[in-house]
């Protein structure tokens, strides 16, 4: 099976108006750039973006916010992002807060084929609100389900053609959990190999959870809070 496309804008057809979608990357560190900019082009909007955050006003998943190509935001950290709020605030955005290992655990176990867990976090909070919560061994726990999304898009530091990913330090973050749990993967990889040239030791992600792959170009890898010493 060949998996391989030649661009962002092959490897996103077929992905619509109204469409779930989850994105890789923690901040700006592992986001599929390419592809983003891809959807960008593309006009699709309505769409439901599950994401650990919403990138920043003119990076990421921050410009398909600023184009108001986005219903509804899944995530754990939305802080900076100013358009972001302001959709919030407005009523343009629907916007769904979790904890992060709640979201983690959500895009695992949509991976695992896990339909439901049990958590403690969020018990008490506006998070358990209109979900089932049980009590094992005397504590109170909130059933959370686990994610249902169209596409996975992510980004690894390679892969060889049969889908075989590999991704570098803490750009790894979520990537291998939605990976697994979409519909349909795609993965953009900085560098394209052929199959055997990865090292079976160190593959994050198996081929067979990927079903489209393509090498990127011109990743700017910003830097989302850049602190240097005095």
């Amino acid at each position: 099976m060949n998996k391989v496309v030649q661009s962002a804008e092959e490897a996103i057809a077929g992905i619509s108006d109204g469409m779930t979608l989850m994105l890789g990357g923690f901040g700006l560190c592992g986001i599929p750039e390419n592809s983003i900019n891809a959807l960008v082009k593309s006009g699709v909007n309505k769409l439901t973006c599950i994401s650990n955050n919403a990138g920043v006003d003119d990076f990421g998943i921050g410009l398909l916010l600023k184009g108001k190509q986005v219903k509804k935001m899944i995530s754990s950290y939305v802080g900076e992002n100013v358009e972001f709020e302001r959709q919030l605030l407005s009523g343009e955005l629907e916007v769904e807060l979790l904890p992060q290992g709640t979201l983690a655990e959500r895009c695992r176990s949509a991976g695992a084929g896990i339909p439901a867990f049990f958590t403690p976090a969020g018990y008490g909070t506006e998070v358990a609100e209109g979900k089932e919560v049980r009590e094992f061994n005397g504590k109170k726990y909130v059933m959370e389900e686990a994610f249902e999304s169209d596409y996975a898009i992510v980004k690894a530091w390679k892969g060889d053609t049969d889908g075989n990913l590999i991704f570098k330090a803490t750009a790894r973050n979520f990537n291998p959990m939605m990976a697994m749990a979409g519909k349909i993967t795609i993965a953009e990889v900085e560098e394209l190999v052929k199959p055997g040239e990865l090292d079976p030791n160190f593959i994050h992600t198996p081929g067979i959870f990927v079903n489209r792959i393509f090498q990127g170009e011109n990743y700017e890898k910003k830097i989302e809070q850049r602190t240097i010493s005095k």
